[in-house]
């Protein structure tokens, strides 16, 4: 054995010893995590971060892998991609076996805007980072490096004073830090959340935090939900996305729902620019439609709007904590606002989250001006109050919660109606044509399935309108008020669709009653008759001129007046 290579097994060997001294007491990372997996922040190193969160996150027990609904639903090719630890495994054929050096020369015939990609990155350029000065936007990247080392040193992945020459091709799809080749055939992977993690702990540790702050006081939702931490599992989770034959339709969910198993639906490939990253547009494409239209609300805000028109100005490059000092933003962003929690910026999104996204959740609203919500508010309030003063930051978050609570009321009324309508079933086809949805749905009163499955009448028309009134225009309407905009709430969105749909179901329903007030009617009659022409002592026939024999003589008399006036026309 070489002097080299003693000299780095030595320096592993040393950088074991001193593991010990490596703490891991990540300021961004809350309390509850650290709690949640039994560590003590003070003491716990960065290998035995790691280790805990890798083994919570690859726990099913904790939201890892296909779900309680797995026996319903089978993946289908491209599902390899979107949670690639279940599902992946390395590509059978492709035989070559190659070194780090040999993967980038081999890429840039074979996928070369992978290569430009990482050669644009800090990856590809850790020398240049290590050579930034203070004075550059990007200076905080130095130091994020020196973190990254003393992470791979904790883990006996980096001898102590051995610096990363690179991050590239085989580090993320083999093993970081690797010396051998890789063989396509059995060594090569998607990286997932975890490998990322291990060189970007805090980030990791800031994003799997979410599972423990985002706890309702009374479980309105499950616990970590909505979040990125699990939302693969509130994906797979989800009876209809389950139950419907239509794979490559319910994959569409899939594609955004991701970011528990993978960094890449924000930090695209293969540059993972931070810069990129803060940019409104990151968030667009999952934060967006008929359901959840953030981007859309933000874009038409007076916020959006200055991003729209200045934002090339601004240096994106300037990490979050210095966008308005260093970077020149005079506008939040969807970073700037929903990254910040008191003044510090992290991956945990949900720190403030009061609505979710949905009001009509059951317990959201009742919860709206709890202790719990009301200390969320004030969070919010300081976020707010780094462009705005106080009174008008309380005075705006006040309408926006009475504002959608407006809009719950409305909503609330017309389900009531529509449901009514469902227990006395009168829907259409309710008792003719209603058939049962796919395992493991079923049946039930406008419930969230029905938004992609059909079947007959299964939903009724109105049934669907006031399902689509709650999922889609209320959440549009809280949504407008949240990012300000006021199109968005007021007429274009929210309140204008949510009144059209009320005057829709009213219609409906007094179109339902009458004809149920007529059946009733004509039943009635029919009844009436039907005695008239059988019971010949009944009351009924006495007074219609003694029963079949009046009847009769009333026919022949009528037949006569007809005869009689014929005569007359003829003459």
């Amino acid at each position: 054995m070489n002097a080299k290579k003693w000299l780095r097994i030595a320096g592993m060997m040393l950088g074991g010893l001193l593991i010990g001294t490596a703490q891991a007491d990540i300021p961004t990372v809350p309390n509850e995590l650290f709690e949640a997996l039994k560590l003590d922040r003070t003491k716990v190193t960065p290998k035995e971060l790691h280790e805990a969160l890798v083994k919570r996150y690859k726990d099913p027990a904790q939201g890892a892998g296909r779900g309680t609904l797995a026996q319903y639903w089978e993946p289908i090719p491209y599902g390899i991609y979107l949670d690639p630890a279940t599902f992946y495994k390395s590509p059978t054929t492709n035989k070559e076996i190659a070194s780090r050096k040999e993967c980038v020369e081999c890429h840039t015939d074979e996928s070369p805007v992978w290569v430009q990609a990482w050669k644009r990155s800090s990856h590809s350029n850790l020398d240049k980072i290590r050579k930034l000065k203070p004075e550059d936007p990007t200076f905080y990247k130095k130091a994020k490096l020196e973190e990254v080392e003393k992470n791979l040193r904790s883990m006996g992945r980096l001898a102590e004073g051995e610096n990363l020459k690179e991050v590239g091709c085989i580090d993320c799809h083999v093993d970081i830090g690797t010396k051998k080749k890789a063989d396509h055939t059995k060594d090569i992977k998607m990286p997932t959340a975890d490998v990322c993690g291990t060189c970007h702990l805090a980030e990791f540790a800031e994003r799997e935090s979410e599972r423990d702050t985002m706890i309702w006081p009374h479980g309105q939702w499950p616990d970590g939900r909505p979040s990125h931490a699990l939302d693969y599992k509130a994906n797979v989770e989800t009876t209809v996305w389950a139950a419907m034959p239509q794979r490559e339709v319910a994959e569409g969910c899939s594609m955004c729902h991701t970011n528990q198993n993978k960094c890449d639906s924000c930090h695209t490939r293969h540059e993972f620019s931070a810069a990129e990253s803060r940019k409104p547009e990151a968030c667009a494409t999952c934060h967006s439609g008929v359901d959840h239209n953030n981007w859309e609300a933000y874009s038409m805000s007076k916020h959006g709007k200055m991003v729209s028109m200045l934002g090339d100005k601004w240096n994106w490059e300037a990490p979050l904590k210095d966008a308005y000092a260093v970077g020149g933003q005079n506008a939040p962003t969807c970073a700037g606002c929903h990254m910040e929690y008191e003044g510090e910026y992290s991956h945990n999104m949900v720190r403030k989250i009061r609505w979710a996204n949905y009001p009509f959740v059951p317990g959201v609203a009742e919860n709206i001006k709890s202790e719990w919500a009301e200390k969320r508010l004030d969070s919010w309030v300081v976020t707010c109050t780094q462009c705005h003063s106080e009174r008008f930051a309380r005075s705006y978050l006040d309408l926006m919660d009475k504002g959608t609570l407006e809009g719950l009321a409305k909503y609330q009324e017309a389900n009531d109606i529509v449901h009514q309508l469902y227990k006395e079933g009168l829907l259409t086809g309710q008792k003719t044509n209603r058939p049962a949805p796919p395992a493991p749905e079923k049946e039930g009163y406008a419930y969230f399935a029905q938004l992609f499955w059909s079947k007959g009448n299964s939903p009724a028309a109105i049934e669907l309108k006031v399902l689509e009134m709650h999922e889609n225009d209320l959440a549009k309407m809280h949504v407008g008020l949240a990012h300000v905009n006021p199109g968005g709430w007021t007429y274009t969105e929210g309140w204008g669709p949510i009144n059209r749909a009320y005057v829709e179901i009213q219609d409906e329903n007094t179109r339902i009653r009458e004809m149920v007030a007529l059946q009733e009617r004509v039943k009635n009659l029919e009844s009436a008759k039907k005695a008239s022409l059988l019971d010949l002592d009944g009351t009924a026939e006495k007074i219609s001129l003694g029963g079949l024999g009046g009847g009769m003589l009333l026919a022949g008399t009528l037949a006569l007046a007809g005869w009689r006036k014929r005569k007359q026309n003829e003459a």
